[in-house]
């Protein structure tokens, strides 16, 4: 009898009732296979590896990692809940210490949710990865946590959340932007003024496969990880960088996707993208909960599998290694961000699309240069749906001046603003206003 020799927690949620079309990529036959496989292969038969149900967030749980306007309940489902839920529930079994590991193959997926939401962008409405790590952080105190995102698009809801937070690492592994939705994840989009080096994107080129993937983990993700030394790595489980992927251009195998968990070893996985319904997400599944477990995954083969074929060219391949060698340079020695100053605030402007929804949202984010703690941070934001917002953040070591100052902002907000919310993550206190 096979036994796993890293105890495994696998947690499912399919969400029967949440689809963004019935023929939309982004519906639940992308985890029914997998549910499938997982019985035919008799994976739960295997000791150490079992299966968990999914908790539920709360608007607390949701509102320690976003700003949701106007309100939680109205851009976020009773399935968003329990995705997120889903999350949860893997840190706490790797916490709690009731499994060494966890695997959260849930859905809707959340990578492309910023801090500010005012839809779904990216079939994404809530960002479930930093919901759980701000659980996790609610619950078991601050910590060192690395997110390693192997989805094929850019995680740049991720990135925004954590853009100026120096106990997080964020590491993107993507195709390129230049050819692929954001558009965004560029090796110069390094970190916020407070967090300079802790954002670390490696664009790949299209055709990237097994080798070039496992490069990049191996020359540039693990000595960082190495230099960082997180309390916990989280890996964003991407899974649309398989060669038959539908809506990308990359030539991932779930072999190869197998060898990468083995490598990174991490103590959580969240499902993510991954839109090739049959052809891949059975597979690379099963290959991941396999290499997480500690068990034998080489036999774990697509039927029309050919490594020779899929394997990139010697150009794509001298270009994958130029790309990590600056990568892996500019961690350890990050060039300083050209960020605007206003005063005492750094600012930063944007507009942001919300593709699934529509939305067209113009931002402007202000953090106090403050020399006593990370900085009050003030979020203006309005959307072609919602005018104006306002979010008032209160970071965790929030010194006396900027508490005064962001208090003082939010209860003013009222004349300017149709809907103000303050996350004081010091006093871990949230407070809603809005006009009548």
């Amino acid at each position: 009898m096979l036994k796993a020799t890293t105890p495994l927690g696998v947690i499912f949620f399919p969400a029967f009732d949440w689809a963004i079309s019935p023929t939309h990529p982004e519906r639940e036959e992308r985890l029914l296979y997998t549910q499938d496989q997982f019985r035919e292969e008799g994976l739960f038969d295997i000791e150490g590896i079992s299966e968990h149900r999914p908790l539920l967030a709360t608007d607390q749980d949701i509102m320690r990692a976003h700003f949701c306007f106007p309100s939680v309940e109205a851009v976020c489902t009773e399935s968003h809940r329990i995705s997120a839920g889903g999350a949860i529930q893997a840190a706490r079994l790797v916490l709690e210490r009731e499994t060494r590991c966890a695997f959260a193959l849930v859905r809707p997926p959340g990578h492309h949710a910023m801090k500010v939401v005012h839809g779904n962008r990216g079939f994404c409405n809530i960002n479930i990865e930093a919901v759980m790590i701000e659980w996790i952080r609610e619950h078991y105190g601050r910590k060192r946590i690395a997110i390693v995102d192997t989805d094929c698009h850019h995680g740049d809801g991720t990135q925004d959340v954590y853009w100026h937070d120096p106990d997080i690492l964020f590491i993107s592994l993507h195709q390129d932007g230049r050819t692929l939705y954001p558009g965004s994840g560029f090796p110069y989009e390094n970190g916020g003024p407070r967090a300079l080096g802790k954002t670390v994107n490696l664009p790949l080129p299209p055709r990237t496969s097994d080798d070039g993937y496992l490069y990049a983990i191996e020359q540039v993700v693990l000595p960082i990880l190495a230099d960082f030394k997180p309390d916990l790595i989280i890996n964003s489980a991407g899974q649309d960088n398989h060669y038959s992927d539908p809506i990308t251009n990359m030539q991932f195998s779930a072999l190869g996707y197998a060898r990468l968990n083995e490598l990174l070893k991490p103590d959580i996985a969240v499902l993510e993208g991954g839109y090739s319904i049959k052809g891949a997400l059975p597979y690379v599944n099963l290959g991941i909960c396999l290499a997480m477990a500690g068990c034998d995954y080489s036999r774990i083969r697509e039927p029309d599998y050919n490594r020779a074929a899929l394997r990139e060219s010697p150009e794509i391949m001298e270009t994958i290694k130029q790309t990590c060698a600056y990568v892996l340079d500019s961690y350890f020695h990050p060039p300083m961000g050209d960020f605007e100053k206003q005063g005492e605030y750094f600012i930063r402007e944007r507009k942001i699309y919300y593709d699934t929804d529509g939305i067209l949202e113009k931002q402007r984010e202000e953090l106090k240069d403050c020399g006593q703690c990370r900085g009050l941070r003030l979020i203006k934001t309005g959307s072609s749906h919602l005018l104006p917002c306002l979010g008032v953040e209160l970071p965790i070591d929030c010194c006396p001046a900027c508490e005064r100052e962001g208090h003082e902002a939010f209860a003013r907000s009222g004349k300017e603003f149709l809907v103000s919310q303050l996350l004081d993550q010091k006093n871990k206190q949230f407070r809603y206003l809005a006009k009548k």
